[in-house]
């Protein structure tokens, strides 16, 4: 097992350095200076000048790469010349200075995410621990809705197959899997929000944490996050059933099932001590790459819902072009999703030994 917990880590270090090459090249390839997006209309040259310098920009491609890999790197290297980009600064970069050598720097840090253009040089790493608790309360709220409703229709289709309650229940998830987010966000924002709000009491729009009308305190509102919860599970939700259903109905024609039955087990039993586990297995690989998408796909939700998360911060920045928030963003659900990966192929070994075989 450790082995191959090293063996997935290593694929993961890889992974997330191609996505960071990725994403720097694509953002710096764009048209535009990125020095004069940060001045926007107060631009002169000597403020040019100054900006390049500091931020690095006057510099070839593939340095600011190297820059780019050093900042995001845990332990970096910084220059002693206070003109110099690398230069460290504790405001700057936090972390430890770990030593010194061939004049440079030694320090362990945390990943520098650099700074919004926008937002009076804020760090982009602090606008992310801001926004990201909200979009990842509503990631874990939409899964668990998924996860509870697949589970319970998609093991009772299974059980009742070919009936009218397995066809229906086909006919709904079908739709769900259809109906794209930003369509669904739209429908149930106007149905649930605004013509039932009498009889819901959910508002349109809102979210986690709201101030109140007297402007006297931030108070928590979760019924804020039912109907963007709802629509973002709405997707996995449909997955889910379709796997369980299929993958009980496979691991229920097994002959040790065939053996169970014969021994005069009772359906519960047979499904919850002998079937259940083995017929997970799909439906955990999914829900893997289905949470970390709703991280990403809660963009056009949160927007739509007016939920102050990561999501809206990604519009708001795209709407500005602010790249460092923009590229930080990708960086970090990036991330989240190789890591996420990497635990559930985890939990698939456990679940089934032979993966470690293979």
């Amino acid at each position: 097992m450790l082995r191959y917990f090293f063996n997935k880590l290593a694929y993961a270090f890889l992974t997330l350095f191609g996505v960071i090459t990725v994403v720097f090249l694509l953002f710096n390839v764009l048209p535009g200076d990125p020095a004069r997006m940060m001045l926007d209309q107060n631009e002169n040259s000597e403020q040019l000048a100054i900006i390049k310098k500091k931020y690095g920009f006057d510099q070839p491609l593939s340095i600011q790469y190297v820059y780019y890999l050093n900042d995001l790197s845990p332990v970096s290297l910084h220059g002693t010349n206070p003109q110099e980009y690398t230069f460290y600064t504790p405001e700057k970069y936090g972390g430890y200075l770990l030593g010194e050598i061939n004049n440079k720097h030694i320090v362990l840090k945390k990943p520098y995410l650099r700074e919004s253009f926008q937002k009076n040089g804020k760090k982009v790493s602090d606008i992310i621990a801001n926004t990201l608790p909200s979009t990842a309360f509503l990631a874990v709220f939409a899964i668990t809705i998924a996860i509870v409703i697949g589970l319970i229709f998609g093991i009772f289709s299974a059980l009742y197959k070919d009936t009218l309650f397995d066809r229906l229940t086909a006919f709904v998830s079908t739709i769900g899997m259809s109906i794209p987010s930003f369509f669904s966000a739209i429908l149930f924002a106007w149905i649930f929000g605004f013509v039932l709000h009498e009889y819901t009491h959910l508002n349109m729009t809102g979210s986690l944490y709201e101030v109140d009308d007297f402007g006297e305190g931030v108070h928590l509102q979760l019924k804020n996050s039912i109907l963007p919860a709802f629509v973002l599970g709405i997707r996995p939700l449909g997955v889910v059933i379709q796997l369980m259903r299929n993958s009980l109905l496979e691991v229920l024609n097994q002959d040790y099932i065939r053996t169970a039955q014969a021994k005069g087990l009772s359906v519960y039993k047979i499904v919850t001590r002998h079937a259940l586990k083995n017929a997970l297995n799909p439906v955990v690989t999914a829900l893997s790459g289905w949470f970390a998408s709703l991280l990403a796909g809660a963009v056009f939700v949160e927007f739509i819902f007016g939920w102050n998360g990561l999501g809206k911060e990604v519009v708001d920045a795209l709407n500005n072009l602010d790249l460092p928030v923009i590229m930080g963003a990708v960086l970090v659900i990036a991330t989240t999703f190789v890591l996420i990966t990497i635990l559930v192929d985890i939990i698939y070994a456990y679940l089934d030994p032979r993966i470690k075989l293979k």
